[in-house]
């Protein structure tokens, strides 16, 4: 086995090799820093590695192993963390200069558990500033590249961790996803993304943005399905801290992702009622990979469901969430940021106290009209996003199907779903003209990671992807 398998591994192989002592803990993370001190310099998906830190950690994993003792189910696996993730000990930026230096006494909740499981932390991936939007680029580290071709975005906010998984710097990757954060750069990049219900994984250190905050959710990306699962095994659980954490299932997500689920009733979307554009590769992607699930004894068929535009309600929550978070910081001190962050902000200033009710009430009716539809089904299907991966110098395609869109046009299929709370992933399914990767989403209803996991492993046995690696040359 070669170098570059090995970083390709999935982490449960891993995990297996590390127990039979086939390859050691350090010896994996030596071959992945290796990878990483070679390829990140191009694609910048690392903006602050650990690499003492891991090693020590692999050290420790080796000679526990030795001693008969297993830390946990990600027992000398390497990983990445986003870096508006807390990591104790190690400068976490929030991609803005508010934060540059700063320096947590604490791991966030998912990171700590991560620790507790027995994983090996490489370093902290790219993001925009507080992950505000969805391409991945910032004041203080630069622009993360798509490492399909560094001329296009890695999307965002988690394009750091998506690239870093893309090219073999880490079998697992720790992202966050407020409005498509996962699933955008797990589109973009060709690999598997999962945002979990909201509360499944808990969170106590995005109360700077208040009422923002409950459209956010922690979450793996990975490039096998069996992976993910393995990660959401070890973050998973109510916290005392978290009110609005849940408790853990009862069974592991892992021991049951390869059961088919029987009886199971799939609806797919190509528009969710509201999403009128979409590029024809990706609509033909999608509904090709929908026709492999006829393998299965599952009922398939297209929904009526229609979303009320929720483009101005999720507009007006997410501006004024930056605008109470940062307006009063900036009057207070000098500090340069992120001009587009700060126009968003400023507009959020705009809405009155009615507008917010306003909005607040609209994704309540937003989030029955998704809760109608799982009544009837299990799961939903639709595309990632409307488009591939575009410029790496734009901040949104203004053109999709050849006509003039609004800047949130392209990523329509994904913030309902944070607005509403439902798990919902992102799986490789096709290839545009250009080469580059198309997403197909997948939704499930609340608290059923479980199901959108199961059918996620289905399709992947379908049609896998990971035999297609990106090249740099």
């Amino acid at each position: 086995m070669n170098k570059e398998d090995i970083c390709y591994m999935p982490a449960y192989e891993m995990a297996d090799k590390i127990k039979r002592q086939e390859l050691s803990s350090l010896e994996i993370t030596e071959i992945i820093i290796e990878r990483i001190e070679k390829i990140n310099p191009i694609i910048n998906a690392y903006c602050t590695p650990t690499f003492d830190l891991a090693r020590e950690t692999a050290k420790k994993a080796d000679k526990s192993l030795k001693k008969g003792k297993i830390l946990g189910a990600l027992h000398g696996i390497p990983v990445s963390i986003k870096d508006e993730l807390e990591l104790k000990g190690i400068r976490t930026t929030f991609g803005t200069k508010i934060f540059e230096n700063y320096i947590p006494n604490k791991d966030s909740i998912a990171v700590e558990r991560l620790k507790d499981a027995g994983s090996v932390i490489l370093g902290k991936t790219n993001l925009p500033a507080l992950g505000f939007k969805g391409t991945t680029d910032n004041l203080i580290f630069g622009i993360t590249k798509n490492p399909w071709n560094l001329e296009r975005t890695s999307g965002g906010s988690s394009g750091g961790a998506a690239a870093a998984v893309a090219y073999g710097l880490s079998p697992l990757a720790l992202g966050s996803d407020g409005g498509g954060s996962i699933r955008i750069p797990s589109s973009f990049c060709g690999v598997y993304g999962i945002k979990p219900t909201y509360g499944r994984i808990p969170q106590i250190t995005v109360n700077l943005f208040g009422y923002l905050s409950t459209f956010v959710q922690r979450g793996p990306i990975v490039r096998y399905v069996k992976d993910a699962a393995l990660m959401l095994d070890a973050m998973i659980g109510e916290h005392v801290q978290d009110r609005s954490s849940v408790p853990k299932p009862e069974f592991s997500y892992f021991d049951k992702i390869n059961e088919e689920p029987k009886n199971l009733k799939i609806a797919y979307s190509l528009n969710l009622g509201f999403a009128k554009f979409i590029e024809p590769e990706v609509k033909s992607s999608v509904l090709d990979a929908i026709q492999k699930f006829d393998n299965y004894d599952w009922l398939i068929e297209e929904s009526k469901i229609k979303i009320k535009n929720p483009e101005l309600t999720m507009w007006i929550i997410w501006t004024t969430g930056f605008a109470k978070s940062l307006m009063p910081i900036l009057k207070r001190k000098k500090i340069k940021i992120d001009n587009d962050l700060y126009r968003t902000a400023k507009m959020g200033m705009n809405y009155s106290a009615k507008d917010i009710r306003g909005a607040k009430l609209q994704r309540e009716k937003i989030s029955q009209t998704i809760s109608e539809l799982f009544k009837k089904y299990d799961i939903l299907i639709t595309p990632t996003l409307a488009c591939p991966a575009f410029g790496i110098d734009i901040p949104f395609p203004k053109v999709i199907n050849g006509k003039e869109v609004n800047p949130g046009a392209w990523m329509a299929f994904t913030y309902p779903f944070n607005m509403s709370g439902n798990p919902a992933a992102s799986i490789p399914c096709g290839w545009s003209n250009d080469g580059l990767p198309i997403g197909m989403q997948i939704v499930g209803k609340k608290y059923d990671e479980l199901t959108v996991l199961q059918v996620s492993k289905a399709f992947e046995e379908l049609a896998p992807w990971q035999n297609k690696r990106p090249n740099l040359h």
